[in-house]
């Protein structure tokens, strides 16, 4: 009888153990989702303005981390709330960041008085000729496939609060993988602004 007694505290105290693992389990997974949720995020593209850097259809996975420690930077593809309704996001190319002037004609782009050489723009287009003067935590973005892009050019800066994260690479299709190339030789010798400058 004893015996018996002994072999049914085993087993209660095993199916504690398995329920606590279990349970630990669940936590632990939990968490990692979380945290992943916290650090990443998927933005599907559902629109041509990014060709050819990014199709309509794929998906493209987003590091909400990338500025905790440093801004944006000039050619990084961010994806951001647009600020005519926030509720909508939407992924573009960052050409000027804060202090910058921007400057356009029909066909050619300048940053702080420097031609930019675009390798990554479908077409050269601008629809007007303008001078943009950015401000504190403003940002200014262009789609790559200039002549279907709604962007900065048509209703102004992104303010810094308003940017989701930076786009490092497209996962989706699988055989379309590719790591989101900056540029950052485009945009190598362009000097520094004031950041203070004020917006136009």
């Amino acid at each position: 009888m004893q015996r018996s007694e002994q072999a049914s505290e085993v087993t209660v105290l095993k199916r504690a153990h398995l329920a606590r693992d279990i349970l630990e389990v669940i936590a632990l997974a939990l968490i990692l989702f979380l945290a992943t949720r916290l650090a990443i995020q998927n933005y599907h593209v559902e629109n041509v303005s990014m060709q050819p850097t990014l199709v309509d259809g794929e998906n493209v996975i987003v590091n909400k981390l990338a500025y905790l420690f440093h801004p944006p930077e000039r050619g990084d593809v961010i994806v951001f709330h647009w600020p005519l309704d926030t509720r909508q996001d939407f992924i573009k190319r960052v050409i000027g960041i804060p202090g910058d002037v921007i400057r356009t004609d029909s066909t050619h782009v300048w940053v702080n008085g420097v031609l930019l050489n675009e390798p990554y723009i479908k077409a050269p287009y601008n629809a007007i000729a303008n001078v943009w003067k950015l401000g504190k935590d403003q940002y200014f973005v262009m789609g790559d496939n200039r002549p279907d892009s709604d962007d900065s050019r048509n209703w102004g800066v992104v303010p810094r609060n308003y940017i989701v994260g930076k786009a490092i690479a497209v996962y989706w299709p699988i055989n379309k993988w590719q790591v989101i190339n900056t540029y950052p030789a485009v945009f190598a010798h362009i000097p520094d602004a004031n950041p203070q400058t004020t917006s136009k």
